[in-house]
């Protein structure tokens, strides 16, 4: 059964993403922000990580997807970011003209359909 790796602070959507991952063969763990989540990744080794962008700070998970990068074990786990920065003041913070180390990104709200079909393509 393939592990994902939920890592954002809303206990909603952490659930959420849990009752549409789990019925569909998909085991769950999760953490509330990037050390945790680094804590979990070394622990749990996931196939997937979903990752938030705003957490503890404003761009904790794009600071975690690049510590992962930077570590050749979690190189290759694939990141999924869903986020709703994109509808907030903190936009213009999101590097567009660089590169950023997550193999998909979906903005918040995002439908379970959408959600399983991005999972289901980056793990099979």
């Amino acid at each position: 059964m393939p592990k994902i790796l939920v890592v954002d602070d809303d206990p909603d959507f952490v659930e959420s993403t849990r009752l549409v991952l789990e019925p569909n063969g998909y085991e769950v763990v999760s953490a509330a922000n990037s050390d945790e989540g680094l804590q979990k990744l070394a622990e749990e080794k996931p196939d997937l990580v979903i990752l938030d962008v705003i957490m503890s700070t404003v761009l904790d998970g794009l600071s975690m997807s690049q510590q992962m990068h930077d570590v050749a074990e979690y190189r290759e786990v694939p990141i999924l970011m869903v986020t709703s920065i994109a509808n907030t003041d903190y936009a213009a913070l999101f590097p567009t003209d660089e590169y950023v180390n997550i193999h998909g990104f979906l903005t918040k709200p995002v439908s379970p359909d959408r959600l399983l079909s991005h999972v289901r393509r980056l793990v099979g």
